[in-house]
């Protein structure tokens, strides 16, 4: 028979989170035995928020070249492919291999071990033949995978994922995108600035469905300024692929086609195969139900995707300093998502934060909206070519706070900063009017905006 492991702690899943949780409970002294099957780091480092957006600021990079006309005399503008292949290869070491993140665990005093873990009930895990016991608790990380729609003839067929859509090193000459969301908009807005055909297909009524409207028009606007080819309110019915490519039968009778197929139709925690029933806890569920600690059942913490509130970097890590906090009972204050900031990278960018206006609505706040319009600032006037964006104010009239807000424009993403901070604050309306904006900046528009409030 095996004779259990005793450490302190097991993570089965090193991703972000997964990673950060094991990372420092093994420097704070605790033996600690982290599990991955895949890459340490998942997703993010290797085929997520890193290399996207290493693809989105060369995209950025093309188009701003083409605005120097009209601003600064003309510029010849030929989109290379290759160096972008070449930065991002460099940056998941070329063959995509995690030797450095491992050994950034395992110097910090960690355990790293190859496999799937399998938890068998309270505190045991099992990897192939090894088992381990955790005194103290799991924790799991175990990240998300794509989830492909199940449409008559897509079986089968090479279809992309995002991960496809990283590592390519040769470009196709026309794409279609399933799927409208944060991955879809911008992916497909970094390949059309390169030369592809660009054709993104939406179910619902508009792109950036989870989003203002606003921010909606806005980025669609952008995309076809790009050349892409939008069908919103449009399902996949039938995919036919064959030597030529792939064509794609539409709900709405449209038939589009490509070289490429690209699936971004959302993510699915993966949950199955981790025996999560050996502890009453139900593995059929679509993610992790967790307290303000980040615990899932007794013994166990979850972090990340899994947890379901929302497939970010910047959650996974929030998580993980909750859930380290719970473990070595430092206390602090539990999980709060009442302010969670998230940005859409194209180009314009999409910051928002908080609520949307019809959230709020829907949760009986009384609502009080203020929007203003990025060109007609006095940044946005000196900016000329490239200054579409907006800002948008969803304020709770009866506590006098913002509930959530919207930053899109050049650099929404970094404008959403002090819209977080008033968010989660709870900083009074009053006092956010009575602030100094610095001038000529694109955050001063947020003044703008507190005086639209209505």
């Amino acid at each position: 028979m095996t004779e259990d492991r005793q450490v302190d702690v097991v993570v089965v899943g090193l991703g972000v989170g997964g990673e950060e949780v094991a990372g420092k409970l093994a420097a704070a002294g605790l033996t600690v035995v982290g599990i991955e099957r895949g890459l340490v780091g998942g997703e993010c480092p290797y085929w997520g928020c890193v290399p996207t957006k290493m693809m989105i600021r060369a995209g950025n990079a093309l188009a701003e070249a083409r605005r120097v006309d009209g601003l600064a005399g003309s510029a010849q503008v030929v989109p290379d492919w290759a160096p972008v292949a070449k930065r991002i290869r460099e940056e998941a070491t070329d063959t995509w291999d995690d030797t450095v993140a491992v050994e950034r665990f395992t110097g910090k005093g960690g355990h790293f071990v190859r496999g799937t873990g399998t938890i068998e009930g309270p505190g045991r895990v099992r990897v192939g033949d090894d088992v381990y016991q955790a005194n103290r608790g799991i924790v799991i990380g175990t990240g998300s995978a794509p989830v492909v729609p199940p449409v008559d003839g897509l079986a089968g067929t090479p279809y992309w994922t995002n991960r496809e859509a990283v590592e390519v090193e040769e470009l196709p000459e026309s794409l279609v995108i399933l799927g409208g969301g944060a991955i879809g908009v911008e992916l497909g807005q970094v390949f059309a600035r390169f030369g592809v055909r660009v054709t993104i297909v939406e179910h619902s009524g508009r792109l950036l469905a989870m989003e203002e409207p606003e921010s909606s028009v806005l980025v669609a606007a952008a995309l076809r300024a790009d050349g892409v080819e939008i069908h919103t309110g449009a399902l996949a019915e039938r995919v036919r692929h064959d030597a030529d490519g792939f064509t794609v039968y539409l709900s709405t009778e449209a038939v589009v086609t490509g070289e490429r197929l690209l699936v971004t139709t959302g993510r699915r925690a993966r949950l199955a195969g981790l025996g999560l029933e050996s502890v009453g806890v139900d593995p059929e569920q679509r993610s992790l139900p967790v307290d303000e600690r980040m615990r899932v059942a007794d013994g166990i913490w979850a972090v990340g995707d899994v947890t379901g509130h929302g497939a970010f970097t910047h959650v996974a890590m929030y998580q993980a300093g909750i859930a380290i906090r719970d473990i070595l009972g430092q206390g602090g204050p539990g999980a709060d998502y009442r302010a969670l900031p998230r940005v859409t990278f194209t180009d314009p960018e999409v910051g928002a934060v908080g609520l949307t206006e019809q959230q709020a609505r829907e949760r009986g706040i009384s609502v009080q909206v203020g929007l203003t319009e990025l060109p007609g600032s006095s940044r946005g006037w000196i900016h000329k070519a490239g200054n579409e964006g907006f800002i948008k104010l969803v304020a709770d009239a009866e506590r006098g706070v913002l509930v959530g807000a919207t930053s899109a424009g050049p650099v929404g993403g970094e404008v959403l900063s002090a819209l977080a901070v008033a968010v989660h604050g709870s900083v009074p309306v009053e006092s956010l009017r009575h602030m100094i904006y610095a001038y000529p900046t694109f955050h001063r528009a947020i003044e703008a905006a507190l005086q639209d409030l209505r």
